[in-house]
């Protein structure tokens, strides 16, 4: 019998990535995968699995005492509680994986509970559970394996068709941060910012066009998603704490340039901090993103073109001013981008990449007296969300978080669609330019 008919693999966590995770799995061939959820959840896990090849366990001790592949699928805040419970349980010689996108937590919880005997490989997929996983980047962590054990690990992991990399948990965490929570924390402002000033962005004439689609529609693609999966990557991760305050400070210091109108420095610090960023790109570097005019499908707005209007870009501006300031090059991390990191690489060099573009938004951030009070919303909002960061208030998170979902929730549908086509489309250019 091959392996795929002896090996038992095991998802613990039955939400969106638990199930995308058993799915994956089961149509690849693996014939005993099963799930559990909370044990009150039990009876109508059954019933979501009808008629699948997937079985459905009462709760973790189930999965851990029969599984040779665990993978623990919860949220970060509760990862050491769920491994208290099950994790003595766990079969000798099993592989146990989580897929929290922070590993610190992940990982004391494991060395705490789980027998000598087991084997720790984490993963975690850099995409959500509505993305095709093929080329997308899955991180494998060996943090305490025989070499058999990872091998096993991935042969089971590659039926995602994802591209694997292999970094210590440390490198991963560091890594998520400088990628991923500093670039929600941007989009989660901008967000908050429509809401406080009671605007849909798409109805706005400077809120039209390449940039400003790729900017509406990944902050609907965030805010349509649960708020934990963003918080336990921003809370629980002490080096994004660092980043988010820096980002909101970098909005700020700008901010105070536009409305003094101090020409030289403002102008100064931008010019600076793009060198720092993009200087080192070869000429024959290939954008990330293709132009505008493609991106200009990808809008919810019904304003023709010619009537847009210049925007001030601060939140592109001060990312990439926060970049220069805690001395981060973006491109390292290319390897393990998110499909909204790539995005927003791609759309901050597509900004600074373009001269004109580049002086438009200068010019508009120092002299455009009517964008300023969406410039100055976007400015709290920044430091609100950096607030809640430092504070490590969950609840006040969630809060801030719910309060905008819903205000933007009868859009979700069409920015999904129109989101998921840009990230095939942002995808195919990544395929074409690695051939």
């Amino acid at each position: 019998m091959s392996e795929k008919e002896t090996i038992e693999i095991g998802v613990i966590g039955a939400g969106g990535m638990g199930r995308f995770y058993a799915n994956t799995l089961s149509k690849a061939g693996w014939k005993n995968v099963n799930i559990c959820d909370l044990p009150e959840k039990y009876e109508s896990l059954k019933k979501d699995f009808e008629g699948t090849n997937i079985r459905v366990l009462p709760d973790g001790y189930h999965i851990s005492r029969r599984c040779d592949w665990i993978m623990y699928s919860v949220e970060a805040e509760y990862i050491d509680s769920v491994v208290k419970q099950y994790g003595p349980a766990t079969k000798i010689g099993a592989i146990v994986a989580g897929q929290t996108s922070v590993k610190k937590p992940e990982l004391e919880a494991f060395e705490k509970y789980l027998p000598e005997d087991v084997h720790i490989i984490p993963c975690h997929s850099m995409h959500g559970p509505g993305v095709d996983p093929t080329g997308q980047p899955l991180i494998v962590i060996k943090h305490r394996a025989t070499e058999e054990k990872l091998e096993l690990a991935v042969r089971i992991l590659s039926c995602f068709k994802s591209n694997i990399v292999h970094l210590s948990a440390k490198e991963h965490d560091r890594i998520t941060a400088d990628t991923q929570a500093v670039t929600h924390a941007a989009f989660l402002a901008m967000g908050s910012a429509w809401r406080a000033n009671n605007q849909f962005p798409w109805l706005l004439p400077h809120f039209v066009g390449g940039i400003e689609n790729v900017k509406v529609n990944v902050a609907l693609r965030i805010y349509s998603n649960k708020w934990h999966v963003y918080a336990g990557l921003a809370i629980m991760n002490p080096i994004a704490k660092v980043q988010i305050t820096q980002y909101a400070l970098s909005v700020a210091d700008l901010f105070k340039l536009m409305i003094q109108e101090k020409k030289e420095e403002f102008r100064a610090r931008i010019k600076k901090a793009g060198e720092f960023v993009f200087g080192g790109l070869q000429k024959d570097h290939v954008p990330i993103l293709l132009d505008d005019q493609i991106l200009d499908e990808f809008s919810l707005s019904k304003i023709p073109k010619e009537k847009r209007t210049p925007n001030s870009h601060l939140s592109l501006l001060a990312m990439v001013d926060c970049w220069h300031k805690l001395g981060l090059n973006p491109y390292e991390h290319m390897v393990c981008q998110t499909p909204i990191f790539r995005l927003w690489m791609g759309i901050t060099e597509y900004l600074f990449r373009n001269p004109a573009m580049l002086d438009d938004a200068i010019q508009a951030a120092l002299y455009r007296k009517e964008i300023r009070p969406d410039d100055m919303e976007f400015v709290t909002c920044a430091r609100g969300w950096a607030e809640s960061v430092s504070l490590g208030s969950m609840e006040g998170y969630q809060k801030r978080f719910e309060e905008t979902q819903a205000y933007f929730r009868d859009q979700f549908a069409e920015s999904t669609i129109v989101g998921n086509k840009m990230i095939s489309m942002i995808s195919k250019n990544i395929t074409s330019q690695d051939h």
